[in-house]
């Protein structure tokens, strides 16, 4: 299943180097096709045989089923008794108190606020969390903090403002935090990547990354076919998570009040997650579309933080990721676009 790559040693004035037969290379693929379509007809020439191998298929892989959660029967003391949560998400509450790491990926108007909300005060009144951070984009953190009052107005809530950061009022906040039994944490997303998770934890990640690297140059070198530029590719991401591991451990002039072990939180909510893409990763593949080795500040900041919430809950499980389905939502524009537009044209 892998494609097949065939390369010419030349001997020049530079030495000894490898050079892409096309005409070979071209001709390898198409045999492969030719065996696949040969193996497809083999299968499904004997009836017999084709059962049979389904059957076996069947019982040693095809045996995930989809979980499905009915949150029906839950109920939420407390909450305001004007408003009635929607199926869909109850369905989603059940789902992150009884399930693991989950993502509400929900079209606008879908209600995820309320659904993160209830969420919170569940897993709090279950002792599931003791003190759940929320990381909203900045200009939300007002508008989150009116919702969840309008849903639970006696909800006892920390609003994370920029002064809080500042590094006189960092061991005020830190205590404020720790110390402080909340229903929950909001923050902005800029003050969140400003609380960084321990210099250990980001020292022993980035080591890692790297001896995994290693361990991918290793076999890439074993690897009959595979082109040098792959392996240099590999070589060169090893020598900048390398300087950056460097620079992280000559690092001794930040304090260490502001790390985020240091808040007590063990449940994370994250609203916007798609602006946390471009996470760390590495291929022995060389030039795969759609597949970028830009690695991102916040998006490996999360990373960390996911983990360490992943550890104190024991397993995959602590964090829940909210995003809007931004297919769905630009269909419906298109769609609402379309009709102003005709009712425009008509009159």
């Amino acid at each position: 299943m892998k494609a097949t790559t065939i390369f010419d040693t030349i001997q020049d004035s530079d030495g000894e180097h490898r050079v892409l037969n096309k005409a070979e290379t071209i001709a390898a693929r198409e045999k492969q096709n030719v065996i696949k379509e040969a193996f497809k007809d083999w299968i499904y020439r004997d009836p017999e045989r084709r059962e049979e191998l389904e059957r076996t298929y069947n019982a040693k892989f095809n045996q995930i089923k989809l979980p499905t959660y009915d949150g029906s029967y839950l109920r939420f003391p407390e909450m305001n008794p004007a408003i009635e949560l929607k199926p869909h998400q109850k369905n989603a509450v059940h789902r992150i108190i009884t399930g693991g790491n989950t993502l509400l990926h929900h079209v606008v108007g879908s209600g995820k606020t309320f659904t993160i909300c209830a969420a919170i005060m569940k897993l709090r009144q279950y002792g599931l969390a003791k003190k759940p951070m929320i990381a909203v984009p900045n200009h939300l953190v007002q508008q989150w903090a009116s919702e969840f009052r309008t849903l639970y107005p006696n909800a006892k809530l920390l609003i994370a403002s920029k002064d809080d950061l500042d590094k006189e009022n960092r061991q005020k906040f830190v205590s404020k935090v720790a110390m402080g039994d909340w229903d929950a944490v909001i923050i902005a997303q800029s003050s969140f990547a400003k609380i960084p998770i321990s210099r250990e934890r980001q020292v022993a990640k980035i080591r890692e990354e790297i001896s995994r690297i290693e361990e991918t140059i290793e076999a890439a070198w074993d690897e009959q076919g595979m082109p040098r530029g792959a392996v240099k590719n590999l070589e060169k991401i090893k020598k900048n998570r390398e300087a950056q591991l460097e620079k992280l451990l000559d690092d001794n002039k930040k304090d260490n009040v502001l790390i985020f072990e240091n808040l007590g939180v063990d449940y994370l909510f994250v609203d916007e997650a798609h602006y946390y893409k471009n996470k760390f990763l590495f291929t022995k593949m060389n030039n795969v579309a759609g597949i970028s080795t830009a690695a991102s500040q916040r998006a490996s900041d999360l990373e960390l933080k996911c983990e360490y919430i992943n550890e104190l809950q024991g397993g995959d499980k602590g964090v829940v990721f909210a995003m809007k389905d931004l297919q769905i939502e630009t269909e419906i524009k298109n769609r609402i676009d379309e009709e102003i537009l005709n009712e425009l044209i008509y009159v």
